[in-house]
């Protein structure tokens, strides 16, 4: 037996230490949410009777599911740490804030609601500390939810590439000297000689032609 118990405990502390912080959020949030069923939710107002009830002692289906989803809960992420390969719709952090957000629609609705009883039934101290755990689990699953959410990816901008004929910029501080290519001499112009004549033709006289 106390091999058995301490086979257990091995397998919760490295189940607990496998969990992401997300993870431990959730599971520490469905811990609180079954804890607080055993605080006072109601209270029984009668000619002879003035007492608490917890959850378990008014059972109805809004405690039911309120139980269900703590277990539920638990379960799901002690699973996952034994590498368990099941897909549930939306991903474990969907699942796990929708689970909050219904037991927080389940609370308010209880508060207006009670339950059915031969005494006045009110509401105690220890339902709104549910609706808190409730709120943390769904918090929680908001969180693991994000952090299984892929980045997106980025996109690379295309580069023109440069010539080979152009230098990459210097670093910066540095000094940069611009070297000219040397300067050909201009060619002066040859002048005329003075024997050169320019002999232009012309046309034939009019006695020449008859």
């Amino acid at each position: 037996m106390s091999e058995r118990l301490g086979g257990a405990l091995a397998r919760l502390t490295a189940a607990w230490r496998a969990l992401t912080p997300e993870g431990r959020l959730a599971a520490v949030a469905a811990l609180a949410l079954f804890v607080t069923m055993l605080l006072p939710w109601y209270t029984l107002q009668g000619r002879n009777v003035s007492k608490s009830v917890t959850a378990f002692g008014a059972f109805s289906f809004v405690e039911a599911a309120v139980l269900l989803v703590a277990i539920a809960v638990l379960a799901l992420l002690f699973l996952r740490t034994e590498q368990a390969t099941f897909h549930l719709p939306g991903g474990d952090g969907s699942v796990v804030m929708a689970a909050g957000l219904w037991v927080m629609v389940l609370l308010v609705w209880r508060l207006f609601d009670k339950p059915h009883a031969d005494a006045l039934v009110g509401v105690d101290w220890g339902i709104f500390f549910a609706l808190g755990a409730a709120g943390a689990l769904a918090y929680a699953g908001s969180r693991m939810r994000r952090a299984q959410r892929p980045p997106a990816p980025q996109v690379r901008r295309r580069t023109r590439p440069r010539p080979a004929t152009e230098s990459p910029p210097p670093p910066p501080g540095t000094s940069v000297t611009q070297v000219l290519p040397p300067e050909r001499p201009r060619r002066r112009a040859r002048p005329a000689a003075p024997d050169d004549q320019l002999t232009i033709p012309l046309p034939p006289a009019d006695d020449e032609l008859a």
